[in-house]
């Protein structure tokens, strides 16, 4: 990732269940909708997962109360960064 246009946030999961299956597509299908790289993380120094795999997303399986770290890169970063803090903080639109 360059530094250029790295943007950087994170959210706690307050959602009941945590990252399990509903919220797990609902941000790979919030970050497939942005042009940048995105990752995330339980812990800021990694390891980084791709966002954008379903697959990857799901295994991760963050219970409520961690604090999903996520780095972003590319041209629609801040809105990418702003959009998936905010689907987190809404508690993936489930409660």
């Amino acid at each position: 990732m360059t530094t250029s246009t790295l943007k950087t946030g994170q959210a706690v999961l307050t959602n009941k269940v945590g990252l399990h299956a509903r919220p797990s597509v609902k941000l790979t299908q919030l970050a497939k909708a942005h042009e940048s790289r995105i990752e995330f993380a339980l812990d800021p120094a990694g390891p980084w997962t791709d966002a954008k795999s379903p697959v990857k997303v799901m295994r991760v399986k963050a219970p409520m109360g961690v604090t999903l770290h996520f780095r972003v890169d590319g041209p629609d970063a801040d809105a990418a960064l702003a959009a998936l803090v905010d689907l987190v903080d809404r508690k993936f639109d489930e409660e």
